[in-house]
């Protein structure tokens, strides 16, 4: 349910903010809607965050990433991942499941960095602010996949074939 609840937080920030492909912007409206609620229910969705964020802990999705920004650190991942938590829950479900389906999502090869600092671990950083203390049951990340060389062209064509396509 607290899934649920995060998802409908950042419908609520992409539908108040003028550009809701923006996804500085709709991070730094989530981070006002945040701080109106209580504590204990900010920690629900710092945890339901802390699942997206482990589910898109990916290599195939670093991949993608690596790809559409021309290179992708560890830090640039996480914030590439808030890019993409910001463009709501189909984008984000799609690309998951699939990461070459970002091809399909407007601004994909137009812009060379997608990501959002304000996004990534917005709800984390919210309890954080205001408790003084990373919010309860967040841990490690999981495995993220077989590594794979990103700077291997062929790799990238077999791997990600519509997003190589359409940012060759």
């Amino acid at each position: 349910m607290s899934v649920e609840r995060f998802w409908n937080l950042v419908e609520a920030a992409r539908s108040s903010v003028a550009d809701p492909s923006d996804a500085d912007q709709v991070g730094l409206r989530a981070r006002r809607l945040l701080d109106e609620l209580p504590l204990d229910e900010v920690a629900e969705l710092a945890r339901a965050e802390w699942e997206l964020r482990a589910r898109s802990y990916r290599v195939d999705l670093w991949g993608a990433a690596y790809l559409i920004n021309g290179g992708c650190s560890d830090d640039g991942f996480e914030y590439f991942r808030g890019w993409l938590i910001a463009q709501g829950r189909d984008v984000f479900e799609r690309a998951v499941a699939d990461p070459d389906t970002l091809a399909d999502v407007p601004g994909v090869g137009q812009s060379p960095d997608l990501e959002s600092e304000d996004m990534f671990g917005v709800a984390h950083l919210a309890y954080w602010d205001r408790a003084g203390e990373a919010p309860p049951n967040t841990s490690n990340y999981p495995d993220r996949g077989e590594s794979w060389d990103f700077d291997d062209d062929d790799q990238l064509r077999r791997r990600l074939p519509r997003l190589h396509a359409l940012l060759e």
